[in-house]
């Protein structure tokens, strides 16, 4: 079964009172693989509280995603708070499949402007703090020894240098396959050479290239910090 038509089955079947239902993620933005699954948004003013279910049904796995009027700005804020707007992308891109057209264009504004205005801004402190712990686990990948402990530290590293790259420049998060699609986004050429410098590690085992990226990253927004650094005092 097509994925529109599999979803309308659900929605028919198990969301008859639903006021809204959206189908998102890669059906939607028209990049389906083999193991897509279907995600889909309920809007139902009669629930007391939101939930999100996964099952299978006509062939597909399905994520649904079932809010009131009130839950999911809850959600929305949530998301940007911490700075991975999962709920609004699902509204954003998501294809109308049930719902009065002046309530879906609400729901979509509301969203398109959150994504828009991008994620909470960090405090001062919040970033001289995200500094320190690249700084500090850098530090701890450069005396390593172990390849066992490389790899897990240089996981790390990705890890918090995405972060602080995205969200030092007002943007939004990812993981998974989303983690690059958005630091691409954002620059293309340096996500190239964040790619290049842990790809070579991964390969090859050697650290130096790895570690000349994160120090040159670093030094674009102040440079290491350790000295005179502390929390709570």
């Amino acid at each position: 079964m097509k994925p529109i038509e599999a979803a309308q089955s659900i929605i028919t079947s198990q969301f008859p009172n639903c006021d809204v239902a959206l189908l998102g993620g890669s059906v939607a933005r028209g990049e389906a693989t083999k193991t897509s699954d279907l995600d889909i948004v309920i809007v139902d003013q009669s629930l007391t509280s939101c939930y999100r279910e996964s099952f299978y049904s006509n062939g597909w796995p399905v994520e649904v995603f079932v809010h009131n009027f009130e839950t999911y700005k809850t959600f929305f804020k949530m998301d940007c708070d911490r700075g991975r707007p999962s709920l609004p992308q699902l509204v954003s891109e998501g294809i109308a499949l049930k719902g009065e057209k002046e309530i879906v264009e609400r729901l979509k504004k509301e969203a398109n402007d959150l994504l828009h205005k991008g994620p909470a801004k960090w405090s001062e402190e919040t970033i001289k703090q995200k500094r320190y712990f690249i700084t500090d686990t850098l530090d701890d990948f450069i005396g390593a020894t172990k390849r066992e402990e490389e790899l897990f530290i240089a996981n790390l590293l990705a890890d918090l240098v995405h972060e602080y790259v995205l969200r030092v420049n007002g943007k939004w998060l990812g993981s998974s396959k989303w983690f690059i699609r958005v630091l691409r986004r954002y620059d293309e050429q340096y996500a190239n050479k964040f790619v290049a410098a842990f790809d070579y590690f991964y390969k090859m085992g050697e650290k130096n290239e790895l570690i000349h990226f994160i120090e040159k990253t670093l030094e674009q927004y102040g440079g290491r910090v350790f000295e005179g650094f502390s929390i709570g005092k």
